[in-house]
């Protein structure tokens, strides 16, 4: 459920060879041979992460600005068994979720629902108070950009709990609000899931229906993600084909397989699964303008730095430099036993790289990032 925003995926598609003279017709078909047998920039870049950062498996979805995809895999979908990876299997998308948030409450925004510069207490009345902590002080936008100054919960939750435990949303902002605030609201960016449970939990009050259900309607239907779902109250199964996904904690212990989990500790802020392919399709739609009228979106996509990275966050969603100039908006997200990077530029290029389980050094970190920015560069 971390915020890794790093996302980039490179190079997919070979040049296209004159056709040769009659005279050089044998050398050239034996070099068309060779490039064809050759992986490409994206299939390196997902074997590198099996061979030399021992992920168990990568998957990777790309769609060029003409609308042509290309799926790859690398690794084993089960260590245990050493079954193929499912080409474009579900995968638990966390922190992706928070731009589905995001999306469901700046349609609420357009809609007249929710003022972005309300404050929290507008909506959830005497619910956020703590240590430097106060409702009254904190608005809609702050949750969605993480510049509230809200305590992250997430860093009290241990891997046994979140993986076997059942937690209502007010439990996990309980848990958050034991702490001081990080910062006064509006004053610094710092990346917290509790700002989009307290987002999540707006929506449920201003519509009067379960947040899974307003995403349902308003985005996974309407969009057509087939392979996109919020998981039901003690669902803990993946529903569709899948790779096992595997957590390491310590950092160099052995991997453990996390596939089965209670997902509720993410909820607002992780708890969706999906494909790589359907995040493709969610955020070229969202780029496109057919999710929020014009002006939300552009709320949404005015940043503030995040880290040193060259990374804007916006409202539930991220920025991040392309290594061929521009940038691409996407999130990115983790929970334990998968990372997913990826996002899509305005040309309509888009790529998602999802890996079976969160890595624990920096090289393996860059890695994932580089495969992104191999992809929507090539």
């Amino acid at each position: 459920m971390s915020a890794a925003a790093a996302v980039a995926i490179g190079v997919m598609t070979l040049g296209a060879l004159a056709p040769p003279t009659a005279s050089a017709s044998a050398s050239a078909s034996a070099v068309s041979a060779a490039a064809a047998a050759r992986p490409d920039a994206v299939q390196q870049a997902l074997n590198t992460l099996v061979r030399d950062d021992g992920m168990p498996a990568a998957l990777a979805s790309v769609k060029d600005r003409n609308g042509r995809t290309r799926t790859y895999t690398a690794g084993v979908g089960d260590l245990s068994t050493g079954s193929k990876v499912p080409v474009d299997g579900q995968v638990r998308i966390g922190s992706n979720t928070k731009t589905f948030v995001a999306v469901v409450v700046l349609q609420l925004v357009g809609e007249g629902k929710i003022g972005l510069d309300a404050t929290v207490d507008t909506y959830l009345p005497g619910l956020v108070r703590g240590e430097g902590i106060d409702g009254r002080r904190i608005t809609v936008r702050q949750l969605l950009q993480h510049t509230s100054g809200l305590p992250d919960y997430g860093i009290h939750v241990d891997d046994d709990e979140l993986r076997n435990r059942y937690f209502e949303p007010r439990e996990l902002l309980d848990i958050a609000l034991r702490d001081k605030a990080d910062a006064a609201p509006g004053t610094t960016w710092g990346y917290s899931n509790t700002n989009y449970v307290l987002a999540g939990l707006i929506v449920q009050k201003v519509t009067g229906r379960p947040l899974a259900e307003e995403m349902d309607r308003r985005i996974i239907k309407r969009i057509g993600l087939r392979h996109t779902y919020f998981p039901a109250p003690g669902e803990m199964a993946v529903r569709e084909p899948h790779p096992q996904g595997y957590h390491r904690n310590p950092a160099d212990g052995p991997l453990r397989d996390f596939t089965e989990i209670d997902p509720s500790a993410g909820w607002a802020a992780g708890q969706l699964i999906s494909t790589n392919s359907d995040l493709n399709r969610f955020f070229t739609t969202l780029l496109a303008g057919r999710l929020l009228p014009a002006a939300q979106l552009a709320e949404m996509r005015t940043t503030v730095p995040a880290g040193t990275s060259g990374l804007g966050y916006g409202l539930g969603l991220m920025s991040r430099p392309l290594s061929c100039g521009g940038v691409y908006w996407g999130h990115g997200g983790d929970i334990p036993g998968y990372e997913t990077r990826g996002g899509a530029t305005d040309d309509g290029r888009a790529a998602n790289v999802a890996v079976t389980s969160i890595p624990t050094d920096e090289a393996a970190v860059q890695h994932v990032n580089d495969a992104v920015d191999r992809a929507l560069c090539g």
